[in-house]
């Protein structure tokens, strides 16, 4: 081999390893979780593997942050992050868990249900890896945007037909890693299978009064700016839904379908005591319609193609040049935490639950600039 050839393979040699370095370092630093500072108010931080042990040690166990009021009463449940690449439900997770003091009752807050969907993104979809805020101290805060399911390292293969296990109910095969298909899980399942299993438990054991799921979904997506309930939620969330639309929030209130299975607004509902409420907002990074999905789009929610799209009657929510920004979507959700916990405590005076100091949707725009909706505003409401 001439000295030409050698230099040339020393070239590409050591440019194959910088190359395998960086990305295996990106490919570890993903599966880091993001740093949350709760507020001081948490009485207590358990694992998930606390409720089912098989979990211990994999990537789906995660933190839930427990905050006892000082008065007894019902409890709660709020769960972020079951689908990592929907923010909104992620971040109002975080920022109801940095900001809460429970008053009455016990109220626990996992914000990264699906934990093992934060470690890796949706293959081919361009998605951002993280999102970007500054916080209150003027300190940047760093969170991921994960994928809808579990990374494929955690479970794999993916069958050619997703059976659900309770049902028969029959889905692609790649549902099998959606853990909003897997409840009421199984211990003796697959991975989501058992986290959907280890978050009935935790329901069960601790018995939690109420339930939230949290999501985002695509503007063309006919549930959406939607509250999803059990039918034996039907009574406060019909108040509570009333109660949003009289603040200007417009929410439409739909029934769980009967026919559909592995959702928590359905299973939970069935398989125990709980009440459970689902909330979707409009996102257009989730979208089929959009344009370069990046992080700016998922913050501010503006996108020229949904825009079209709305003057062509192709979506289902209002969609103009404001998009919707990060702090909308996050306000809506925590707006509708308050006021279905308001509703239920109401008819369910015997479990009450009462907290103070969460941000609502009128603060996320209170006295500010519109061209500073689409993160920064929202990192105030940060620790």
């Amino acid at each position: 081999m001439g000295k030409k050839n050698v230099i040339s393979a020393t070239i590409c040699l050591v440019a194959a390893l910088t190359i395998a370095t960086v990305t295996g370092k990106n490919f570890m630093d993903v599966k880091a979780p993001d740093t949350l500072h709760p507020s001081a108010n948490v009485t207590e931080t358990k694992m998930l593997s606390d409720y089912f042990g098989d979990l211990k040690g994999t990537n789906s166990d995660t933190p839930i942050y427990v905050f006892k009021g000082s008065k007894p009463g019902g409890s709660m449940l709020i769960l972020g992050g079951t689908h990592p690449n929907e923010p909104a439900g992620y971040l109002a997770a975080v920022a109801f868990l940095e900001n809460v003091k429970v008053d009455q009752g016990t109220v626990y807050v996992i914000p990264r249900a699906c934990n093992s969907g934060f470690t890796n993104n949706d293959a081919q979809e361009a998605s951002p890896q993280y999102l970007h805020f500054t916080n209150k101290n003027g300190q940047e805060r760093q969170f991921r945007y994960g994928s809808r399911a579990a990374n494929p390292v955690d479970q794999w293969p993916d069958p050619d037909v997703y059976i659900h296990a309770g049902s028969g109910q029959q889905l692609s095969g790649s549902e099998t890693r959606n853990l909003n298909r897997c409840y009421p899980g199984r211990p003796d399942g697959n991975l989501m299978e058992k986290t959907a299993y280890a978050i009935v438990q935790l329901i069960k054991n601790e018995g939690v009064d109420l339930t939230f799921d949290l999501h985002e979904s695509s503007p063309e997506y006919p549930v959406n700016d939607a509250t999803v309930a059990h039918e034996k939620c039907m009574d406060f969330a019909a108040e509570g839904m009333l109660e949003l639309q009289m603040e200007g929030i417009n929410m439409s209130l739909e029934p769980s379908p009967t026919n559909l299975h592995g959702l928590t607004h359905r299973e939970l509902g069935d398989y125990t005591n709980t009440y459970p409420i689902l909330m979707e907002a409009p996102n257009a990074s989730q979208g089929r319609l959009r344009g370069a999905t990046n992080e700016e789009m998922a913050l501010t929610g503006k996108d020229k193609f949904y825009v079209s799209a709305a003057k062509l009657g192709f979506v289902y929510v209002p969609y103009d040049e404001n998009g919707h920004p990060i702090e909308e979507r996050v306000g809506r959700h925590l707006q509708g935490i308050i006021e279905y916990t308001k509703a239920f405590s109401s008819i369910h005076s015997d479990k009450p639950v009462s907290f103070e100091n969460v941000p609502g949707y009128e603060e996320m725009f209170t006295d500010t600039d519109p061209s500073q909706l689409g993160g920064p505003h929202f990192g105030s409401f940060l620790n």
